[in-house]
């Protein structure tokens, strides 16, 4: 695999500028209408790639540019830190979770059929995990892939699957030997224009209604047996191995989200008049603010040096489920209470902070609930 091209700090600077300008230019304008539609066009897909905006860690020979995972990371940053949730949902499954499955753990023809094609947005990558009686337990997940010749057969169903509305591919896991428990399960590549896969409704949410979020069904999907992921049997241990950066992804944009969130309520604090003064001149309004900002860059320092970790090879689980469990849970408590300080005004959906606190309730519960990230932690230190 091709070394990750090195940036020096002016030419990241430069990236997110451009990142930056293309949310203001291009999203912006446009995402309260998607909010309403609860769905993100199919074309903005295609604008982000153009942009090269996706998978940008994804090597040269597969049409990336080979950066490093933090370069990767800043589109999912700035979409959060400007407030939008959903997109950064969108974009964070397809291009630091969907991707590099497929880079890690595929053949060389499953990677030149669908890594060029995620990059320029030409195919959306969706991850099929969580089913209606399964979701942190995947051992009790019921989706099959039998063998059928040199092929597999899929039935099942998933739930609460990120792009499913839009996805071209996705990473399924399904028990291959359902008698071998956590060895009995694989993941495969689906092309969703195969017979017998339909989406369901796209799924109505509390927060995050940009992001489209599905359930998926497989009704004797057919596939050849190479395309399985990995290796056969080999699914639990794979899952674990990519979990890491998932979670880290995830800290990465609840750090940036809570810097934006933090942002605009110090805007709104020095115009908004109570008392014949501004209400950022209370101390109680400065002593929360201090103590958001203060916690906001000890997380963040904790997520540069796990990103740091991720790119020599060395992020652990464990510091993972740290950095996912402590700035999820700090950005639940920013929102709250960041709209606190708007008063009556931060109940309003035309605040972007309104949104800011609904679509930040469910960075607690996907990509493993804060009580798994606690058990990791908890297992690290006294054992089972």
């Amino acid at each position: 695999m091709s070394q990750a091209v090195q940036l020096d700090q002016a030419e990241i600077e430069l990236f997110r500028d451009n990142v930056r300008k293309f949310f203001e230019n291009e999203v912006a304008p446009h995402y309260e209408q998607w909010e309403k539609d609860e769905i993100t066009p199919r074309a903005v897909w295609n604008k982000l790639g153009e942009n090269g905006l996706l998978c940008v860690d994804v090597p040269e020979e597969y049409g990336g540019f080979g950066a490093s995972f933090r370069l990767s990371a800043i589109v999912v940053e700035e979409a959060s830190r400007m407030g939008f949730g959903g997109l950064a949902s969108n974009i964070s499954v397809h291009s630091d979770i969907v991707a590099p499955y497929i880079l890690h753990l595929g053949s060389e023809e499953q990677k030149q059929t669908w890594l060029p094609k995620m990059v320029s947005g030409e195919a959306v990558g969706a991850i099929g995990m969580t089913e209606p009686g399964a979701g942190s337990d995947l051992q009790s997940m019921k989706t099959r892939a039998d063998k059928d010749g040199d092929d597999l057969l899929i039935n099942g169903q998933k739930t609460f699957i990120t792009n499913g509305q839009h996805c071209d591919v996705i990473v399924l896991a399904c028990k291959t030997d359902p008698a071998a428990g956590s060895r009995g399960m694989s993941l495969i590549t689906v092309d969703t224009s195969l017979p017998g896969f339909a989406r369901g409704r796209n799924l109505e949410k509390m927060g995050q209604h940009a992001a489209d979020t599905s359930e998926l069904f497989f009704e004797n999907v057919r596939v050849g047996a190479d395309q399985v992921l990995g290796g056969e049997g080999r699914g639990f241990a794979n899952l674990m191995n990519e979990l890491p950066r998932e979670r880290l992804i995830l800290a990465l944009g609840a750090v940036a989200a809570c810097e934006g969130m933090l942002q605009r309520t110090i805007e709104y604090v020095h115009e908004r008049k109570a008392f014949g003064m501004s209400v950022g001149q209370f101390q109680n309004t400065r002593f929360k603010l201090a103590d958001l900002k203060a916690q906001i860059e000890v997380n963040k320092a904790f997520c540069a040096q796990c990103s740091t970790q991720y790119d020599a090879g060395e992020l652990t689980t464990v510091n993972a489920s740290i950095a996912k469990l402590t700035t999820t849970e700090l950005q639940a408590k920013v929102a709250d209470e960041c709209l606190q300080l708007f008063g009556g005004y931060g109940y309003m959906k035309e605040y972007p902070i309104a949104r800011d606190y609904v679509d930040a309730r469910i960075q607690r519960i996907y990509g493993g609930t804060s009580e798994i990230m606690k058990e990791i932690i908890a297992r690290s230190i006294v054992g089972k």
